[in-house]
């Protein structure tokens, strides 16, 4: 089998930058994977070759890519040289949808279906959408994948009558679009950010080991009417993902 060809590199350092070299080496690096320019599989060459094609000496790219290979966004491989595993989404705290940032930053977002119906509303589901307990809700189980890959498990609870959602449209495109084609206006949201240990069912579907760290999401949304319309319960890759703040100093 012939040896891949290493991908086309077109970064640039500012060698009058007090940045150091591996540092803006490594964040233009960061930056192509997480938009996509360097696919999962995507193959680096070896330090020497790579150190050649860039300009840079061995040990400024050896540094570079270290802390990549730290972040496991790269990995060494004998006989072929260093290769993109994938990236990790950092996600923005705000009321978007994940398909939506996974789309933005070019991770091609696939979507699988386990599950689409209706069911009696658990106490939690019905405080949550503010409706009896008993009531009909839709429940929406969901796999989130980025190149082929699971990124997340996904399961929203929609009051019954909100909106018809059959499980090819949830597969073509993100929740939240599909609520503002027919007429919903997301306004606000409640939500909460945790973490813990997959479970050995969680683990096969996510492809991770049993034990291995998840972050947890909790979200209640609202329309701009106050009412409630989706709440969400939702578990990550903790290796693929992130979110991130922007804090403010109180005046």
């Amino acid at each position: 089998m012939p040896k891949p060809e290493p991908a086309s590199l077109d970064f640039a350092v500012d060698r009058s930058s007090p940045v150091p070299l591996y540092y803006q080496l490594a964040q233009q690096l960061e930056s192509a994977i997480e938009h996509g320019r360097l696919a999962p599989g995507s193959l680096l060459g070896n330090e020497i070759e790579l150190a050649g094609r860039l300009g840079l000496s061995r040990p400024t790219v050896r540094q570079a890519i270290q802390s990549l290979v730290d972040k496991g966004l790269l990995v060494r491989r004998r006989g072929i040289g260093t290769q993109v595993v994938h990236s990790q989404v950092k996600r923005p705290l705000e009321l978007s949808s994940l398909y939506d940032d996974l789309q933005a930053a070019g991770q091609s977002p696939a979507t699988r279906v386990l599950r689409n119906e209706t069911e009696p509303a658990s106490a939690e589901v019905a405080a949550a959408l503010g409706i009896a307990e008993g009531g009909e809700v839709q429940v929406i189980e969901r796999l989130r994948l980025t190149h082929g890959e699971p990124m997340a498990y996904l399961c929203n609870y929609l009051p019954a009558e909100l909106l018809d959602l059959d499980s090819e449209r949830l597969e073509q495109t993100g929740l939240y679009r599909l609520m503002r084609a027919a007429g919903i206006t997301l306004h606000s949201a409640r939500q909460a950010v945790g973490a813990r240990n997959a479970s050995a069912q969680e683990g096969e579907q996510l492809t991770e080991p049993e034990g291995a760290a998840l972050l947890t999401m909790q979200r209640t949304t609202y329309d701009d009417t106050g009412r409630a319309v989706e709440y969400g319960t939702h578990i990550y890759r903790a290796s693929r993902y992130a979110f991130e703040f922007q804090l403010l100093v109180r005046p």
